[in-house]
């Protein structure tokens, strides 16, 4: 299930910080390997969508904020 989630959590980030990934023909066949595993547990897919969006919220509140508006050019 990790890999699931950390697949999850990377194109979760890949959306937060408007990348478009390239998709790749062994990441299509990697997902494709999980899909017993979901049909055999419908709440799979939730579960591990739920753990990769904390993981990546915690990267996100990781992040250093960046100033760029007027008042950091004054500064």
């Amino acid at each position: 299930m990790e890999e699931l989630v950390a697949e999850l959590g990377a194109a979760f980030v890949c959306a937060d910080l408007a990348l478009t990934p390239q998709p790749r023909e062994e990441h299509a066949r990697y997902i494709a390997s999980w899909l017993k595993a979901l049909k055999d547990d419908k709440r799979a897919i939730f579960a591990a969508a739920a753990h990769a969006q904390r993981a990546a919220d915690y990267l996100a509140g990781r992040q250093p904020v960046a100033d760029s508006g007027p008042q950091a050019e004054a500064a």
